[in-house]
């Protein structure tokens, strides 16, 4: 009797452990011998990654074309001498002719650029798990920082340079000229509004990046 009871009970014991190592090692697959975790990206988090990479390749790519096509010509009376009748001159406003406006146009189709190169990447990635997808969402984790910190830099030159286009500077005897060319600086502030649209995408990638190497350094 009492044999029979000791052998139920080691048999009870065996089922309990089966179950517990079963548990524990579910979502656990082998490699090279040896037990690894199996750390999956969930489905929806990459899905909004790749949507505002996209967005972020539209919105910068918009600037980049907004700003190169701005450009007006307006005719503007000058007084040369007071007892000659004044002069009409055609004074042209092009988005060359200031610095920072092409400092803004390279950088946006540098935000462009590298946003169809991301999306590509991390398409590739999600076909291909593997130990090389920590190392690439790291690189792409500093290069999204990269991004935010070349939209924000070339934004706030070019809003610099638009409030003194706005308002003029009195100190220094600057006048305003958006009264005249209002196309032309209208233009350039739908440019700049466009793309502190695409810096913030590229702020909400750098957080879903980093989430994603938090996570994977938990597990």
């Amino acid at each position: 009797m009492w044999f029979c009871a000791l052998h139920s009970h080691l048999r009870v014991l065996s089922r309990e452990q089966k179950a517990t190592t079963g548990t524990e090692m579910e979502g656990l697959e082998r490699s090279d011998g040896n037990y690894m975790q199996k750390v999956e990206v969930p489905r929806q988090r990459t899905s909004a990654d790749l949507l505002l990479r996209l967005l972020a390749l539209a919105l910068t790519l918009v600037s980049a074309i907004t700003i190169g096509l701005s450009k007006q010509t307006r005719v503007v009376r000058a007084v040369v001498v007071a007892s000659l009748p004044p002069l009409y001159v055609p004074v042209p406003a092009r988005w060359h002719y200031i610095s920072a406006f092409v400092y803004f146009l390279v950088a946006n189709v540098i935000a462009c650029s590298y946003a169809t190169l991301s999306l590509v990447l991390v398409l590739i990635s999600r076909k291909r798990p593997g130990d090389m997808n920590s190392i690439l969402h790291s690189m792409i984790l500093v290069l999204d920082i990269l991004m935010v910190a070349l939209l924000f830099s070339c934004n706030g030159a070019s809003m610099a340079i638009g409030i003194i286009g706005y308002r003029g500077n009195t100190h220094l005897r600057w006048q305003k000229i958006c009264n005249l060319f209002e196309r032309f600086c209208g233009q350039v502030a739908a440019s700049i509004a466009v793309s502190m649209a695409g810096a913030m995408m590229f702020i909400l990638m750098v957080a879903f990046s980093g989430l994603r190497l938090r996570e994977k350094s938990r597990s």
